[in-house]
């Protein structure tokens, strides 16, 4: 290549990469004047976004306060509920203890009356009902004596025909 050529071509690169110079420094200053109006933008926003961060900090630190008061009370809650659930236990025991024993006592007291009357019931069936079976018995056999003792003598055929019939 020739020199003229070479010249030639090196002025074309110069002219070249000063122009993307130039480009890139259009572009530099545009950023520069993005950065600044952003700047502006967030300076002037800087002040809410203080007062934003400072109630929530104290936000945050009444939420954790008022976390830290319903844990206790929910302590002293658990721990009523626990000391409630412990009286009402040794009630209920307690209780069971007491029926079981009145239980107790009222079958000793069925089985005393069971067996009292069981004793009564065989001193009126020995005392009572067999000196009156004896009676009855006694009763039945002079009725029967005194029945045949009326009759004189033996029936007649009629009689001991119509007796037959009604058994038949």
């Amino acid at each position: 290549m020739d020199q003229n050529m070479l010249l030639t071509v090196m002025t074309i690169f110069v002219a070249l990469a000063a122009v993307a110079m130039i480009v890139q420094m259009a572009v530099m200053i545009g950023l520069y004047k993005a950065t600044r109006s952003a700047e502006q933008r967030i300076s002037q926003m800087l002040p809410q976004v203080e007062r934003l961060i400072n109630v929530s900090h104290s936000t945050i630190e009444l939420g954790r306060q008022q976390l830290l008061d319903i844990t206790g009370k929910t302590t002293e809650i658990l721990n009523l509920a626990h000391t409630q659930v412990a009286r009402v236990d040794d009630v209920l025991a307690d209780a069971t203890s007491r029926a079981r024993v009145q239980l107790e006592r009222a079958e000793m007291i069925i089985e005393d009356a069971l067996s009292r009357t069981q004793q009564t019931i065989g001193l009126v069936h020995s005392g009572v009902m067999r000196p009156l079976r004896e009676v009855q018995g006694i009763t039945a056999g002079v009725r029967a004596a005194l029945a045949f003792l009326s009759r004189g003598s033996r029936a007649n055929v009629n009689q001991i025909t119509h007796d037959e019939e009604m058994f038949i």
